[in-house]
């Protein structure tokens, strides 16, 4: 059984020393699962029962294109109408415990390792129907409509249900679990599980223009980011701005695997927002 990454909150003790791994740069930053206490959560109108670690948003000059949420959702708890904003597209991956998500009156159970996609104005919703605590990422980007194509259709789908494709020349040891399909230009944002095998490495530093999420789900290792070697492990963070320089390899005995976003195929703007 797959297992991944969630937090839990609480409060470190009193005599632990302030030194830690967070790191904010130009180009990146990182936020440990250490920093994800009760007192950095947020709470939001329309949810009950419900707190959330905001581990990205819009920022000018840093990441402008998406947010991301790590949701606690009590037994119970939810939202009927989650969504404010009529242009945002949201990606669904639950970490722990069940969810119901419920779109044109059908109700979907989401276990973990399973993801959802869901475009602009589609009126879902979630509940947290089981026994126990329900944390799910939640992954929000305003839809870049494109001219021709139409928002895309929405996606019920599990990791499990999903073969990775290995990247060429690894043997498996680097692949990708892709929820979407590349092809698919109607998607502007993707969101996949990056795979690598003990030993796997990314050997060579991307440079790019897309903005990367990158919330480590199991295992640990050790990333390239711009001039800096960083140790990362299951419940670490990374934000990545366009352009930052990173690579990465598998730094321990099990595998090492990521749930990443990345913005996708549209061109360019030619103003500045």
């Amino acid at each position: 059984m797959t297992s991944y990454y969630a937090p839990k909150g609480g409060l470190p003790p009193q005599s632990d020393l302030l030194s830690g791994r967070a790191i904010f740069t130009p180009a990146y930053a990182v936020i440990p699962r250490g920093v994800m206490t009760d007192i950095v959560t947020s709470v939001f109108p329309g949810w009950t029962g419900a707190r959330g670690w905001v581990l990205a948003r819009p920022l000018s000059g840093f990441a402008e294109t998406f947010s991301q949420i790590i949701m606690e959702l009590a037994p119970g708890g939810g939202a009927d109408a989650p969504e404010p904003d009529p242009e945002a597209e949201c990606g669904i991956f639950v970490v722990e415990g069940a969810l119901e998500i419920t779109l044109d009156g059908a109700a979907r159970e989401m276990r973990p390792g399973d993801y959802a996609y869901l475009p602009p104005a589609c009126g879902y919703s979630v509940r947290n129907r089981g026994e126990g605590v329900s944390r799910f990422h939640w992954i929000r980007k305003s839809y870049e409509p494109a001219s021709g194509l139409g928002a895309p259709d929405p996606i019920f789908t599990s990791e499990s249900e999903v073969a990775p494709t290995p990247m060429p020349d690894t043997a498996g040891a680097w692949s990708t679990t892709r929820f979407a399909p590349p092809e698919d230009l109607r998607h502007d944002m993707h969101v996949t599980i990056v795979n690598l095998e003990p030993g796997g490495v990314i050997p060579f530093a991307e440079t790019h223009v897309m903005e990367h999420g990158l919330y480590v789900l199991e295992g640990k290792g050790v990333y390239r980011l711009n001039d800096d070697w960083v140790e990362v492990e299951a419940g670490d963070f990374m934000w990545l701005r366009a352009f930052c320089p990173q690579a990465c390899y598998a730094g321990g005995p099990g595998r090492f695997r990521y749930l990443l976003y990345k913005d996708v195929n549209r061109l360019p703007k030619l103003r500045a927002l």
